[in-house]
This record gives C-alpha cells, sequence and structure tokens, in this order.
C-alpha cells in the first residue's frame, strides 16, 4: 500500500513536458525588426525621407537582402527558444533569445482564459490562447497554436483550474455550452445608426475640418484633426459592427462563453464569480424599441460587453445569469433625489435615481442616455460619503461605492440624513455579502 502524498512526490519528479508553438509563429515575429524601422520612420519622418533620398538603388537592395534574412533569422530564434508546459500547479511560459525569462502562471489564479483568431491567423488555421490572470496588468497569451491544440490547451486548463486532477485534467475536454443569446446582423447595424455617439463623430469629422481650412489654411492642420475624427467616426460605427458582428452568448460550467467577430473571431469567458459591476445601458432613441447594451467590469479581465443589443427581457435573464438571484429593479422602483438637487444640477437631476435590494446597490445617472449599474454587495470594496460646501448649503451628499475593478458607482444629490444612513447600512451589507458568498473558483466541468 502507497503511503500518503507517495503519489504527489513521484509526480512531482516526472520531467515536465515542454512543448512549442505553433511553426507559422516565426513569421510573426519576423516583423519585428521591421517594425523598428517603422516606428523609427513615423517618429522621425523628415530624417527617414532625408536618409531615403541618399540611398542609391544598389545600397537598398543591399539592405533588403541583409534586413529580410536577418528578421527572418530572429523570428526562427525567438520561435525555438520559446517553451511551455503545464505542470500540477501552474503554467510556465520560457522565452529569451539573449535574456531568458520565465513566467509562472498559477492555475488557481486563472480568472478566464480566451481563444482569439486574427483574420490571418484564421486563414491559417491558428489562434491565440489569452490568460486573465489576477493581479496581472495586461493579459498574458500564447500566440500561436495550432487552433485544435488551443482549445484542448484553453479545456485543460480550466479543467485543472476547476481542481481535476493532471491526469484526468486531458480527458475532460471541453464543456459543452448552450446558446441563450444571438444578436442578428441587422439589430446590431440599426443600433449603431441609432446611437448618438455615431451621429456625433460623423458630424464632428465633417464640420471640424473646413471650419479650420477657413480659419488657417493649412493643409497639416486640417489632415491633423480629421484623421482622428473620420478614426473616431468609424470606431464608434463600423469598428463597433464589425467587433461585435456575429455576437453570441452560450452558457456553460465554466462561466459565459461569448463568441463574436467578422475578420477576428474571439472566443472570451465570463468567469463566474468574477463581476464587480453589471451596467444596463438605454440610449434615448433605442427606448422606444425596448432594446439595452449590458457591459461588465470584471476584477483583472479585458471582457467590458456582455450584450451589444438586445430587447430589454432578453438582456435581463443573461444578466441573471451573471448575478444569480439578482432581478433587475424597473425604473419606477428608483427613488429619484429630493427637488432641491434641482439646486445643484438643474434639469439634469431627474436622470439619477437609486435602489438597495436584498443582492444589490443599484444606481442610475443619465438622462438621454441612462446607464443603471448594478453592484452585488459582496463586491464592495469601500463605501464613501462625499459633501461639498454648495451641497452642504442643500442638505445633499453623494454616496460612492468602489468595488473590486477599480471602478466607482455614485448614488448622487441624495438627502443627507438618507446618504448617511447609507453608509452605515452598506457597509453592513458588504459585510454580511462577502462572508456568505460562494469562492470565486471555477466550476466544476
Amino acid at each position: 500500500m502507497t503511503a500518503p502524498g507517495v503519489d504527489d512526490a513521484v509526480r512531482a519528479r516526472q520531467p515536465v513536458t515542454e512543448r512549442r508553438l505553433h511553426p507559422v509563429t516565426p513569421l510573426r515575429r519576423a516583423w519585428a525588426p521591421v517594425a523598428v524601422l517603422i516606428g523609427w520612420a513615423v517618429h522621425d519622418p523628415d530624417q527617414a525621407q532625408r536618409q531615403l533620398t541618399r540611398l542609391t538603388t544598389t545600397t537598398l537592395l543591399i539592405a533588403l537582402a541583409v534586413l529580410i534574412p536577418a528578421a527572418a533569422l530572429y523570428g526562427f530564434l525567438s520561435w525555438w527558444f520559446t517553451h511551455f508546459a503545464v505542470t500540477d500547479s501552474e503554467l510556465r511560459v520560457r522565452t529569451g533569445l539573449l535574456f531568458r525569462r520565465t513566467a509562472h502562471i498559477r492555475l488557481e489564479r486563472i480568472q478566464a482564459v480566451d481563444v482569439t483568431q486574427p483574420l490571418l491567423a484564421r486563414v491559417a488555421g491558428v489562434a491565440k490562447l489569452k490568460l486573465d490572470v489576477i493581479g496581472t496588468a495586461k493579459k498574458d497569451e500564447l500566440a500561436f497554436l495550432g487552433e485544435r491544440e488551443a482549445r484542448a490547451l484553453r479545456a485543460e486548463l480550466l479543467a485543472r483550474a476547476a481542481g481535476f486532477a493532471p491526469e484526468t485534467a486531458h480527458e475532460v475536454g471541453e464543456a459543452p455550452a448552450r446558446e441563450i443569446l444571438h444578436t442578428p446582423p441587422l439589430h446590431l447595424a440599426l443600433s449603431l445608426v441609432l446611437t448618438g455617439a455615431t451621429w456625433g463623430a460623423l458630424a464632428a469629422a465633417l464640420v471640424v475640418p473646413p471650419l479650420l481650412w477657413l480659419a488657417t489654411h493649412s493643409v497639416w492642420t486640417v489632415l491633423a484633426t480629421a484623421l482622428p475624427l473620420l478614426g473616431a467616426a468609424g470606431a464608434s460605427s463600423v469598428g463597433r459592427f464589425v467587433s461585435e458582428y456575429d455576437w453570441t452568448v452560450g452558457e456553460s460550467p465554466d462561466g459565459l462563453r461569448i463568441d463574436h467577430g467578422l475578420l477576428d473571431r474571439t472566443h472570451e469567458t465570463v468567469p463566474p464569480g468574477r463581476v464587480q459591476t453589471v451596467r444596463i445601458v438605454e440610449p434615448l432613441l433605442w427606448r422606444r424599441l425596448g432594446w439595452v447594451r449590458v457591459e461588465l467590469d470584471v476584477a483583472g479581465s479585458s471582457n467590458s460587453v456582455l450584450v451589444p443589443v438586445a430587447p430589454r427581457e432578453v438582456a435581463e435573464s443573461v444578466v441573471a445569469r451573471v448575478l444569480p438571484g439578482v432581478t433587475v429593479p424597473a425604473s419606477a422602483a428608483l427613488s429619484r433625489p429630493p427637488r432641491r438637487a434641482g439646486r445643484c444640477l438643474p434639469l439634469w437631476w431627474r436622470g439619477y435615481g437609486l435602489v438597495v435590494s436584498e443582492g444589490v446597490f443599484a444606481a442610475r445617472h443619465g438622462l438621454l442616455r441612462r446607464r443603471l449599474a448594478l453592484v452585488p454587495h459582496a463586491k464592495v470594496q469601500s463605501v464613501r460619503l462625499v459633501q461639498g460646501p454648495w451641497k452642504r448649503l442643500w442638505r445633499l451628499a453623494d454616496v460612492h461605492v468602489d468595488t473590486g475593478a477599480n471602478k466607482t458607482v455614485t448614488a448622487r444629490l441624495r438627502d443627507a440624513r438618507e446618504a448617511a444612513e447609507l453608509l452605515r447600512a452598506q457597509a453592513e451589507r458588504s459585510r454580511t455579502g462577502r462572508r456568505d458568498a460562494p469562492p470565486d473558483r471555477w466550476m466544476a466541468q
């Protein structure tokens, strides 16, 4: 009979199998030296132009003959010296051509594992694996892996994080997902047309450059202003359509899975227990259609959109899966600030509202574009009462609720006595909510 702990000790002494990235990866990394030259040319275009005019055809051909093989060699060597391995407790990534670097990513600190496929990667049949890890400012990634290998590695990492034994994690496979929402492209396009930001950015791009031309008669000034404005208009319309195209939300044991993208395909996961705030956004022109947008604040994750556009009833059913047991309050249930709040913020004070239920702290702001923020009591990190001299004169105060995603939700222009009571009660709700909340762990697949 084997003594307890012997199997773990034997497993720990077994060699770890290291793997390499997909063979197409050198093509991606070979662009690094070229990108350095392009960055220098953009930073100092005058100097770059002077240097180019001095080059003869022969010199240019020699430079290309040296640069291209050097870039190819750099891409190959950086790929050759990059390895990764999955151990019992961590994901190890070893990189470095001259200076070696080994990253140790603890499996229990992994919050989400996303698979993304840029357009050229889809053509080549490869994918990126992006990991959201507690305590890191940006995602770690493995790029590129074969598409099947990326999905298999994602399933293995989630199985390990969920507590499956290493010898069975390979057999678990990807947990099945059930589709609960799909955004039709026509609805997405119409929602962008009915968004004020789209028309505002387009109007600015069409009006500001001609006015600058009349005032300055400088082509460079007009271009320096027009290009960013056109880029903003494109990002708020075409860019969002391309990014949010074919938006699908599926329910699985490891969280809500989000698939989207027209050119670059992205497969994200909303990790269970890590959602800090849910915001329901209602632009003015969407209200007659009953449409809303659902956004998220997830601790340590870049996931920010849950539903790009959907009927309110459908969106609320998705929110119920992110915040189990929470019912989105109706507009009639929100209490407005007292009428004297109009002395501090005329007209716009009517857009503020507050309701505190058993599960969430819900605050609304915005008169034309309404935003209702829902913060589970267990996710509240701190509560603050803020009262300036003008608000103190009218016996008003703001109550700020800080979450684990470094974001703040504010109940504005509340009666001073109500705000003081809200401060005390919310601190107690947060304490009991954290005590009774389930652990932030992956669910078993």
